[in-house]
């Protein structure tokens, strides 16, 4: 396998194919995979191309993306390419330029290359396991803040389809308890985006209530080598088996989980 250096080159590369396809393509046809679930085109286009990029680079690495039913991800396999081709696919056929292209490596279970960019944003993020986090080839790190009530914090979207009901009775009892206890809730529809957010700065936290891995292998890792604490919602910490996604500063990382507590049994 090709050392870290060169593994990271291709997945900025791998990115940046998606980049430029974002921002100079028309999204095609939208069609809904599932309830409210979209799918575009261009998601399909991107993933196409970004895969026969990878596989060209780095033939004996496997894949996994999004696109064309998902599937599970092989945490005992020592390198498997995770992406999301257009993460936040509603925001981007609506027109709302909050979306990303997110792309991690994975092995053995664990990230250890993490490559997100914003199109619309000129927004370009990566890490790799132990050698920190940038943005735009600047350092970045976790806000420094130790006070809730100043803190801004993204939520993930709420659940649709079958047992959705029950599932969003824990999402609004969790945005209940935040909005009465920090300065403001977002939700911008971009798991990605959450989590490097996080890792700049910008949000003291998100809270994401699934953890797929095209969703989260990528940001998890850019957030852990920023400085947040990366864990479930019971402060259990995350791998790929968690049934949540919480990044979080860590000045306010206990005052958090005791807002995240669940009222019910089921929360995926």
């Amino acid at each position: 396998m090709k050392d870290s250096a060169e593994l990271l080159a291709i997945a900025r590369e791998a990115v940046e194919i998606g980049y430029r396809l974002v921002t100079t393509s028309d999204r095609g046809v939208v069609r809904e995979k599932g309830d409210r679930d979209l799918v575009t085109d261009l998601d399909i286009q991107v993933q196409q191309h970004i895969r026969a990029y990878i596989d060209q680079m780095t033939p004996d690495i496997a894949f996994l993306g999004e696109e064309h039913g998902g599937g599970e991800l092989d945490q005992t396999a020592d390198g498997v390419w995770v992406l999301d081709p257009i993460d936040g696919t509603s925001n981007f056929a609506h027109g709302i330029p909050l979306c990303a292209v997110s792309l991690a490596l994975v092995e053995r279970g664990e990230s250890v290359i993490g490559v997100i960019a914003a199109p619309f944003l000129g927004l370009r993020y990566h890490a790799t396991k132990g050698g920190g986090a940038f943005v735009n080839e600047r350092p970045i790190q976790a806000s420094s803040n130790d006070d809730p009530g100043h803190a801004i914090i993204a939520i993930g979207d709420y659940a649709v389809g079958p047992g959705a009901d029950g599932k969003n009775d824990y999402r609004r009892s969790v945005t209940k308890s935040l909005v009465e206890n920090v300065e403001r809730v977002r939700m911008i529809g971009s798991a990605a985006l959450d989590l490097v957010w996080v890792a700049e700065g910008r949000f003291d936290a998100c809270v994401l209530y699934s953890n797929k891995p095209w969703d989260t292998a990528a940001g998890v890792l850019i957030a852990r080598e920023a400085g947040a604490i990366v864990a479930d919602t019971a402060g259990v910490p995350h791998d790929f088996s968690s049934s949540t996604t919480v990044a979080v500063a860590p000045g306010i990382a206990a005052a958090l989980w005791p807002l995240l507590a669940s009222p019910v049994s089921t929360v995926d």
